[in-house]
């Protein structure tokens, strides 16, 4: 089994990977953020700075791209793989309400038809990078998962990393895994990689039928987690972990047999975040916002006083913050 964090926007950029891959390098693949291409032949500065290799270096990245225009797919995808990237992600599953007004994310889910149209444009293109796509089941809860899968499986897709939630679900309640199982129950799965249609597939009987490998993703938050998944679909070739990883740093570590994360470890790793976000520079306020967001998700596994980590979250300056956290590791508990 294959391990992956997630992209996880304005959480897991370069330096929380830098961060994460120093003291736990455990995970498989680790997916950035997404790109959005513009009309020019440049990657925004911010984003390009993001995934450039000078920051990401031995860190198993993949970079991840949102749009709905296949052209721009294209053009982001060439300088990727001019900076030595060999896979690129699409993202079919964001449910932003930003990015879905605009047509992106697991808005392209809606129309199969526009859908194909735009696989059959990048296909088109030669790639030297295998093309994953990360999806959700559809945009609404009356969507057809199935004829989502239709597409997908007429193309060379080489990993179909799936999220058992509709747009309309957003992260709430359970994953449908119900519809999440139609990726290997779908009349089209029977097909080998490379096989011909013979006739009794919806699409034009000269079109190849692939079976990507499968990832799951969805509320993978411990290795119990995980090994239900696993045993209940032996065929999924890997699990992706967002939330979970987040809040415990170590998660990758236990998924590959590992122990859990210590008391020490998780000082270090906390250190090591403040020190590395605090030394960009930030303005006081922004810094403090980033801690509080990474702590929304540490609260989670951490035992501690509650008011000590009210006071923490109240904290309006860097001497505040420092202040409390002295008392917050002498009363720590993992």
């Amino acid at each position: 089994m294959n391990y992956y964090l997630a992209p996880m926007d304005s959480v897991t950029d370069y330096i929380y990977r830098q961060v994460a891959w120093r003291h736990f390098p455990y995970w498989d693949k680790m997916f950035a953020p997404f790109i959005q291409p513009n009309d020019k032949p440049t990657i925004v500065p911010k984003e390009d700075f993001d995934i450039h290799p000078d920051n990401n270096l031995d860190i198993p990245l993949v970079p991840q791209i949102l749009t709905c225009d296949p052209e721009g797919f294209i053009r982001v995808g060439n300088i990727l793989e001019d900076y030595g990237y060999t896979e690129i992600n699409l993202n079919l599953g964001c449910p932003a309400r930003v990015v879905v007004s605009k047509s992106k994310g697991s808005a392209m889910l809606a129309d199969t038809h526009n859908l194909n149209q735009f696989f059959q444009r990048i296909f088109e293109h030669n790639w030297k990078a295998k093309i994953s796509v990360k999806t959700r089941l559809g945009l609404t809860d009356n969507a057809d998962f199935e004829e989502i899968l239709d597409v997908f499986f007429r193309y060379p897709i080489d990993e179909l990393t799936i999220h058992p939630r509709f747009r309309s679900d957003f992260y709430g309640g359970e994953p449908r895994l119900e519809e999440f199982e139609k990726v290997f129950t779908s009349r089209h799965a029977k097909f080998n990689a490379g096989d011909v249609c013979k006739g009794d597939c919806p699409t034009d009987s000269s079109q190849h039928v692939s079976t990507p490998k499968v990832c799951y993703n969805g509320n993978i938050f411990s290795t119990i987690d995980a090994e239900q998944i696993s045993s209940r679909y032996p065929e999924i070739h890997s699990i992706m972990c967002g939330r979970g990883a987040i809040s415990d740093p170590s998660l990758g570590r236990q998924l590959n047999g590992g122990a859990p994360m210590s008391k020490d470890e998780f000082i270090d790793f906390h250190n090591d975040i403040y020190e590395s976000y605090f030394n960009l520079g930030l303005k006081e306020r922004h810094f403090l916002h980033k801690m509080m967001e990474m702590w929304s998700y540490w609260i989670k596994i951490v035992k501690c006083d509650d008011e000590l980590l009210k006071k923490l979250r109240q904290s309006n300056t860097v001497e505040e913050y420092l202040s409390v956290m002295k008392d917050i590791e002498k009363n720590l508990l993992l």
